[in-house]
């Protein structure tokens, strides 16, 4: 196997892998809406309407086992969860911008047609 073709597979399975923890409808939004600072479940709802409760707990727990997020519950009547950007999450920001930047453009190339 020769360097390029080595090189070729390693960044598609580097690829894979961030796909995996990002992939679907709802994990980017999510993220995104975090970068605007803590939320709770309802906030979140709020946030991303469209979105199911049970769609949204799944997503926030995957989110979670990647170490994307955090949850924090804090002991208190009624009890308070809290869900924050870990440092890896954070680590998305450039990501996200650069999303945001193409999703701009393709929205504006979209409608021209």
């Amino acid at each position: 196997m020769n360097q390029k073709t080595h090189s070729c597979q390693q960044k598609l399975r580097i690829s894979r892998d961030a796909l995996e923890v990002i992939q679907g409808k709802w994990r980017l939004p999510i993220v995104l809406a975090l970068t605007f600072g803590n939320k709770r479940f309802g906030e979140l709802q709020r946030d991303i309407s469209d979105i199911s409760p049970k769609m949204l707990s799944q997503e926030l727990k995957a989110l979670e086992e990647n170490k994307i997020i955090t949850r924090t519950l804090y002991d208190s009547m009624p009890v308070v969860v809290e869900y924050s950007l870990t440092p890896l999450g954070h680590s998305m920001k450039k990501l996200l911008d650069e999303i945001l930047i193409w999703g701009a453009h393709f929205r504006k190339e979209v409608l021209k047609s």
